[in-house]
């Protein structure tokens, strides 16, 4: 049986039912319908249907969709529920189906199905973002179930987690009970979708409900908690989703608000926090679902592991779990096609539940993944980083030799600073060139602002209205590039504005621009020259102005080429986080180590490299405006 990529094919049954079906329907009903035929196929197994006529074939998928009804009644309670398209949409489909190898649980079927028929119908709705076969998959390895596990997923989606662990088990050849796996999901439709996905692997779905797996019922999620051997879950995150009722936040410690102190962990008060994002409260509750030992599984944004406003949800979790590893994915993992998805950065988190022993240190493993084997649309690309820190991970857990590297490298617990878990933040360490220090000064921010060696301003923001009103560029972050400004920004200020800011922003030449909020442009440098001084710079900007006489010999020159010297670079990578919807460097910036070379002749042979390379963008502009003026005089 020749096989076809899965997601090509439902592409093709996509178009194929759009065309037909113009304006009278949704991909909701697409995907029902084309479940109803998968299921179809798996009750005539391997029975050829390619020479049958359309309308015979049509009446043979509707005798057979009676007995799935009565196969599988937790997911079709209506006994009247039929295949609705038409002859020839059934034998098209059917004529596709044939073309993929349905019965191969090599390959999750049903997930491919979802995610190219919902796109973004579903996507991110509440928080919820599917989570990719291969992450969740790394993930399953990683917690490596036992077949007598019981396995929960409190926001199990369409159950892929359920179903990874199920291809996990089957590659072992273990068999598993009835009563081994249980999701719950508040959205009916994805309830049955998680049904779908377990019965056309073989399994009962009664242990699928539908409910809100915050609110404890006894019928969904058992007596007394604490009683799975595993909790695996992408839980919804975001900060503008309503998690619950004040009564059901009362009852988990991080829905409070916290207090910071100067020393010591942060300080629980009595107020209720209504805001408190979803993946907080569902931390907490996975700890709860989870048996003493038992493991969790966890893909949590990597915000709530290193940003200093959920610092208080990082010593939970040091308090009450052993951290066995975390993994850095990429920012793209929840991205997709179009509009779709997220570009939030995330983390694998895999927990040991603590019994009452407690050990001050231990070994964590940590990775950061730069590919995940597709892209920001959704396309599969050839490049997947995960196999490489399984395979890393294992030799960890079987105490086996492996090079550091961003695909694996440990950490342990007394090395974890300021409840920063995020891999990226300690990936610099293992990377880092230890021979440098040799050569050069390494300095860094802080003490450089803190000796006047630099100073370092932060730019305002405007308004959209400011937009267009005069000729006064509005720097943004997207303006720099290659060491200077654009020389055409998009957005233009009157001189009004202009004068309104002049004094306090303070903009010379020789200045040096650095992107601090955004996304993969933070880190960019851009030196004002004379034609940028009358600008207004926007406030994901730093200004940096170094003094002339001071004691290292740096000047402007030298410290832009640091800035932007892969060793910095790196820095910043580790050292930006997302602050729940976009990433920034902010105070970190103090943080980074400047390498500054002790001898007098580098710095002055550097300085004059970039001094040139600035002066010859100086003159290109030069030229170009003067061909501009020459226009109106010919």
């Amino acid at each position: 049986m020749v096989t076809f990529s899965a997601k090509d094919t439902f592409w093709d049954i996509r178009n194929f039912l759009a065309g037909r079906f113009l304006g009278a329907t949704r991909d909701e009903f697409f995907l029902d319908e084309v479940i109803k035929l998968v299921f179809c196929k798996h009750e005539l197994k391997c029975e050829n249907t390619e020479r049958v006529e359309d309308v015979d074939l049509a009446s043979l998928y509707r005798k057979t969709f009676k007995t799935v009804l009565k196969h599988h009644e937790d997911i079709y309670q209506d006994e009247t529920c039929e295949i609705e398209l038409d002859p020839v949409s059934i034998k098209y489909i059917d004529s596709k189906l044939n073309q993929l190898d349905l019965f191969n649980l090599e390959r999750d079927i049903i997930g491919d199905a979802y995610e190219i028929f919902m796109g973004d119908a579903i996507k991110g709705q509440s928080g919820q973002f599917f989570t990719p076969q291969n992450a969740a998959e790394a993930l399953v390895k990683m917690v490596a179930p036992s077949p007598k596990s019981r396995i929960i997923d409190p926001a199990c989606g369409s159950g892929g987690f359920l179903v990874a662990a199920l291809k996990y088990w089957s590659k072992q050849n273990n068999k598993i009970t009835d009563n081994s796996l249980y999701g719950v999901d508040k959205d009916n439709y994805l309830t049955r979708l998680a049904k779908v996905h377990l019965a056309c692997m073989g399994q009962k779905t009664k242990t699928i409900r539908c409910a809100d797996s915050l609110v404890w019922d006894e019928n969904v999620l058992g007596k007394g908690g604490s009683q799975y051997d595993v909790v695996l879950t992408n839980p919804p995150f975001g900060v503008n989703i309503q998690v619950g009722t004040a009564e059901t936040l009362s009852k988990f410690d991080l829905a409070y608000k916290y207090r910071k102190t100067k020393e010591g962990p942060a300080v629980k008060t009595d107020s209720i926090n209504e805001s408190v994002a979803p993946q907080v409260v569902f931390m907490e509750q996975c700890v709860n679902l989870a048996k003493a030992g038992g493991t969790i599984g966890i893909v949590v944004p990597e915000s709530m592991i290193s940003n200093k406003k959920y610092s208080y949800v990082v010593e939970y979790i040091l308090r009450s779990c052993y951290i066995r590893a975390i993994v850095g994915m990429p920012d793209v993992l929840f991205k997709t096609s179009g509009k779709g998805g997220t570009h939030t950065k995330t983390c694998l988190l895999v927990l040991e539940k603590k019994k009452k022993e407690d050990r001050k240190d231990y070994r964590i493993f940590m990775a950061e993944a730069k590919w995940c084997g597709h892209d920001s649309r959704g396309r599969e690309i050839p490049k997947d980083d995960l196999p490489d820190i399984l395979d890393t991970y294992f030799k960890f857990k079987n105490d086996e030799y492996f090079k550091n590297s961003n695909l694996g490298f440990v950490v342990s617990r007394s090395q974890i600073t300021n409840n920063v878990l995020a891999p990226r933040s300690y990936v610099f360490g293992i990377q880092n060139d230890e021979g440098l220090g040799d050569t050069h000064t390494m300095v860094s921010i802080g003490q450089l602002i803190n000796e006047k060696v630099i100073e370092v301003a932060t730019g305002n923001e405007v308004g959209k209205l400011a937009y267009g009103t005069g000729t006064v560029p509005f720097v943004r972050t997207s303006d720099i590039s290659n060491w200077e400004i654009k020389s055409d920004p998009k957005h233009l200020l009157s001189e009004e504005i202009y004068n309104s800011f002049a004094e306090k922003q303070d903009v010379r030449e020789g200045d040096i621009l650095m992107v601090k909020d955004g996304s993969y442009l933070i880190g960019t440098c851009a030196m004002i020259t004379k034609y940028d001084t009358k600008i207004v710079y926007q406030s994901h900007l730093y200004k940096i102005r170094v003094a002339e006489d001071n004691k290292y010999n740096l000047d402007k020159y030298y410290l832009l080429a640091a800035l932007s010297s892969e060793y910095v670079r790196q820095q910043i990578f580790a050292k930006t986080f997302s602050q729940d919807i976009i990433d920034s460097l902010g105070d970190r910036l103090k943080e980074l180590i400047v390498p500054i070379a002790k001898d007098a002749k580098s710095i002055e042979r550097v300085s004059a490299m970039v001094k040139r390379s600035i002066n010859e963008s100086i003159e290109a502009r030069e030229l170009a405006r003067k061909v501009r003026a020459e226009v109106f005089t010919l």
